[in-house]
């Protein structure tokens, strides 16, 4: 007799196909109006000399809806840099869970004699407050040369507390790239069916926490070789008629970036990063722009014009202006930052304050925010919003912090326990940040990494599927969490899973904070973790995370009553 082992697992378990997966030994308790899930394994019996596939067709039984993905794998050839500090699977190259596929219409399709997992995930608010009983019929059918394996039913039981989860305080943005998806689709920028590509990973993106969007007012200058330029994804139009040092010669179209922002409000998002005024790695230059003149569309700035020129100072004059007065007329004031450049370092200070010193009066009382983490920038008073890299926190938690005190991580902070969403990594090591932003008071979240397929420097672009390091240049999985799927559906990494229970938890502990006090939380968390969390420092394995939230959802259901 053919059998088919199955076991119920947690949402943070990554399931390789040869090797058991630890079954969930924690309740599951939810809060109403939040994002639940958890996983079922299955391991269909290898017969030798049988062809060595199954299709498995789910049937769910469950008084509220559930949602059931196929976790994939991936090959990752770069799990992590060279600096591998003892808390990654521990694979190495290979292959690793990551994509979640949709069902097909006959079902799943899967290998005997390895471990296959499913992801089944559910909005808490369309089910009443109580204990659910689950159960979910997998029905195999194989192929002609096999025999029939049984069907088998999987039951489990979920709990929603009658109290509701509350809104998200922290803003969160990962850059969102919309070349790329003109490209892996090959439809025209910003034609009808890339709007539509658009929206779908737009609204993925604002259902899983994102409440911040990349506004493409120019081509971004991120990952862009220098003397290169990425696909022109350009919202704001630009007409010269006159010497490009003369601000007058200028006027601007914000018609295309109306839209853009539209989108984003209509998906979900509430905040607005405006794309950077300058170059990456040390703002020597100028962002690619298009701009009509006499009637043909040419380049007017890029790489090879420098930031402090007198020509872009003059359409900095000219358009800063013109959209701050846009952004307030839209009644903007309060959720729209500026960045100027990415990532300057201790050398370029100078450079930065020179070209704050130009932009800042322009914007009129708008944020500027960039991911730097010399702490010079702040205690110079160069930045008011520094976003901090994870690794380089120690003098921000130590000295004076800012007041909107933002965090990032990327590429390069995946040593010495640090949280990351790398595909290498365990899930509990990506969702730890919910509980280590909150132990911190940490207000916005950055990472650059939504839907990024193109290589390093973006000179080329690549296939999510097969290359998820931007070519070896980074840890796998930092520049996307969601993949390009068939005819323009976004397909969800476990990773953005897990993410956003990392949010769901600093929103928890946030609510019990207000419905007590910090002490109060601050010794739950002592008491049910058992050690001290740091961002370097927090217990192995998933259960310390799965039973903190279920003591912070019991007190908060029991407190709202």
């Amino acid at each position: 007799m053919r059998s088919i082992e199955t076991r119920v697992l947690s949402s943070l378990e990554k399931v390789f196909p040869e090797d058991a997966p630890k079954i969930l030994t924690q309740e599951l308790t939810f809060l109403q109006g939040e994002k639940g899930a958890f996983q079922i394994a299955v391991y269909p019996e290898q017969i030798p000399h049988e062809y060595g596939y199954l299709i498995l067709a789910p049937t769910v039984h469950s008084d509220f809806p559930l949602h059931i993905t196929m976790v994939g794998n991936v090959p990752v050839m770069k799990p992590y840099n060279n600096c591998e500090d003892g808390r990654y699977l521990e694979k190495g190259p290979g292959l690793y869970p990551d994509p979640m596929y949709e069902v097909a219409e006959e079902g799943f399709r899967m290998p005997t004699g390895h471990w296959t997992s499913f992801m089944v995930d559910f909005d808490t608010g369309d089910a009443a407050p109580g204990k659910h009983r689950i159960s979910i019929t997998f029905t195999p059918s194989g192929h002609r040369l096999n025999p029939n394996y049984p069907a088998v039913t999987v039951e489990t039981e979920v709990e929603i507390l009658p109290a509701t989860l509350e809104e998200q305080k922290l803003i969160y943005t990962s850059w969102f790239h919309c070349d790329g998806l003109a490209a892996y689709y090959k439809v025209p920028v910003f034609s009808e069916e890339h709007w539509e590509i658009i929206r779908d990973q737009m609204k993925v993106a604002a259902r899983y926490g994102q409440n911040m969007i990349l506004v493409p007012m120019f081509t971004p200058p991120l990952d862009t070789a220098v003397g290169g330029e990425r696909l022109t994804v350009q919202t704001v139009g630009v007409t010269v008629k006159g010497p490009l040092t003369n601000p007058a010669s200028y006027s601007f179209d914000m018609t295309l970036l109306d839209k853009f922002v539209d989108l984003a409000f209509e998906c979900g998002f509430t905040y607005l990063e405006m794309s950077h005024l300058f170059t990456q790695w040390g703002a020597t230059s100028c962002p690619k722009i298009m701009a009509t003149v006499d009637g043909v569309s040419k380049r007017i700035f890029g790489w090879n014009v420098a930031s402090t020129s007198e020509e872009y100072k003059a359409f900095l004059t000219a358009f800063l202006p013109v959209m701050v007065e846009h952004l307030d007329v839209r009644g903007l004031r309060g959720k729209a930052y500026f960045h100027l450049t990415d990532e300057p370092h201790g050398d370029h200070l100078e450079q930065y304050l020179r070209l704050k010193n130009i932009v800042q009066p322009l914007l009129k009382g708008y944020p500027i925010m960039d991911a730097l983490s010399d702490y010079d920038y702040y205690y110079q008073g160069v930045s008011e919003v520094p976003v901090v890299a994870t690794s380089s926190l120690k003098p921000f938690l130590e000295g004076k912090r800012p007041e909107d005190f933002w965090v990032y991580y990327c590429c390069g902070q995946g040593f010495n326990g640090l949280s990351n969403r790398f595909i290498a990594m365990p899930g509990y090591r990506t969702r730890v940040l919910g509980l280590q932003m909150y132990l911190e008071k940490v207000n916005g979240f950055l990472q650059w990494g939504y839907n990024f397929y193109n290589n390093q420097d973006s000179l080329h672009l690549i296939d999510p599927y097969t290359v998820n390091d931007g070519e070896c240049a980074f840890p796998a999985g930092d520049p996307f969490v969601v993949y390009p799927g068939k005819d323009g559906h976004t397909l969800r990494s476990i990773r953005l899973i897990h993410f956003n229970e990392g949010l769901q938890d600093q929103r928890a502990l946030e609510q019990l904070e207000a419905l007590t006090d910090r002490d109060h939380v601050l010794e739950l968390i002592r008491r049910e973790v058992g050690s001290k969390v740091t961002f370097n420092d927090y217990p192995r394995g998933e259960d310390f995370l799965l039973k903190l939230r279920n003591s912070v959802n019991r007190e908060i259901a029991a407190l709202v009553k």
